[in-house]
């Protein structure tokens, strides 16, 4: 990195789309940027529940940060962890450094929401970082492996039992991908038990899966899970979840594992600078994304709480992200050349998409209301991300990954990694014992 003595320092919290796109959008300006981030990769979390069904593998959908960025001169990567921020001296702390500002940004996205029970993360992980998916791939495969050791007939149709939370995008793809595990990739791997048996349950408190699609695609999306064999559960709320198993307005399901895709709330980010936020933890910002009172801090992406034109919320997605930092690092350019100050901030949504398997997906376009679904609409999922990974060499195994599975169904991620002592390891085994 380039030192410029009186150059402006930015401080960004956060190496997600957004936190990336301001990066770039500052590129070759005499300033001095921080990119600071806890872990020391970028990850593109649309694709994570393919690591967690073993379809592709965690390298594939995530790259340094410092690689991203190496080529701007005007940039340093911290991995170190935000602890709170000094708005009166403008410093950043952290767990190791303290960082001054006269910009910051702040992109620290959101981690699961377990609605008051937080108590039910150990048993119910969710899927917003490589770790959540590695663990959850290793619960998944855990169970078909203990499930082929007992004899017992309740552990084993406990242990062949996956709940899903949340009948979202994300719930509804982790839904479809277990099914396929199930019944495509792993039939032929066992001598005791037949994966095809396995139950997989999808529940969802509200009347319907996939509520930002038009009706006709959720119509669409549920039925084609249930010929896959996946048990839709509307109008159904867990009450309570624990090591083994859940409970579903009264009734007790014994399951081995359970996956968490119900709801999000944001880094604690509105705390550390006191900001007014919403229920979601999600700072409400000003038109130009700045914090009331405090026109040199920014949030962007899920820290950000703003509407759109219509008066919805702006949704917590990769495209969001990518516009809002785009914004950002444009208006702090204007202002450090001069310019005047650009028009506010408005979010163009180009459409929602979600997979329901290899062959089919649901995809809601806004231009003339398009609408797909099936394998063409799968198609249009598949060229969509791998539009949006970054580097070649990802596009292009990934792109195979899904082309051989396909015509193979097979799927080569297919390793458990945890150590013995690990947790998840334990409570897979204690099942089966």
């Amino acid at each position: 990195m380039e030192h410029y003595p009186n150059g402006k320092k930015v401080v960004i919290v956060g190496g997600g789309f957004g936190g990336l796109s301001v990066a770039r959008a500052l590129n070759g300006l005499p300033i001095e940027i921080t990119v600071v981030d806890r872990q020391n990769h970028h990850c593109f979390q649309p694709l994570l529940y393919q690591v967690a069904t073993a379809v592709v593998s965690p390298a594939d959908i995530a790259w340094p940060i410092r690689g991203i960025l190496r080529s701007q001169r005007n940039v340093r990567v911290l991995m170190t962890e935000v602890t709170g921020v000094d708005v009166a001296a403008k410093i950043v702390r952290t767990d190791s450094v303290s960082l001054p500002y006269d910009y910051l940004v702040l992109a620290t996205g959101a981690t699961h929401s377990y609605f008051g029970h937080d108590e039910w993360a150990e048993y119910a992980p969710g899927l917003k970082t490589i770790s959540n998916a590695t663990e959850i791939r290793s619960r998944l495969l855990l169970a078909f492996e203990h499930a082929e050791l007992v004899s017992d007939e309740a552990k084993r149709r406990a242990l062949l039992t996956f709940v899903i939370v949340g009948g979202g995008p994300t719930g509804v793809e982790m839904a479809g991908a277990i099914a396929e595990v199930a019944l495509h990739a792993l039939p032929n791997d066992f001598c005791e038990i037949d994966p095809r048996s396995a139950r997989i349950l999808l529940i969802e408190a509200g009347p319907r899966l996939l509520p930002s699609f038009p009706e006709k695609l959720s119509d669409y999306a549920k039925d084609t899970l249930e010929k896959k064999g996946v048990t839709v559960m509307t109008s159904s709320r867990v009450t309570d979840c624990d090591a083994h198993g859940v409970t579903v307005d009264g009734q007790r399901i014994e399951a081995s594992t359970i996956i968490w895709g119900a709801g999000v709330i944001a880094s604690p980010a509105a705390e550390w600078i006191g900001a007014p936020h919403d229920p979601a933890g999600r700072v409400k910002v000003t038109p130009d994304l700045s914090v009331p009172g405090h026109q040199e801090i920014f949030a962007i992406g899920d820290t950000a709480a703003i509407n759109d034109r219509k008066g919805q919320p702006v949704p917590g997605i990769a495209p969001a992200a990518k516009q809002m930092g785009y914004y950002v690092g444009k208006l702090i350019a204007g202002e450090l050349n001069g310019k005047p100050h650009p028009a506010p901030f408005v979010y163009h949504h180009q459409g929602d998409l979600a997979t329901i398997g290899t062959h089919s997906a649901v995809v809601k376009l806004n231009l003339d209301h398009l609408t797909l679904k099936g394998f063409i609409g799968w198609l249009f999922w598949s060229v969509a991300h791998i539009y949006f990974l970054i580097g070649i060499r990802n596009r292009f195994v990934v792109a195979i990954s899904w082309l051989n599975q396909v015509f193979t169904s097979h799927r080569g991620a297919r390793i458990i990694a945890l150590p013995d002592h690990v947790q998840n390891a334990k409570h897979a085994d204690d099942i089966a014992k």
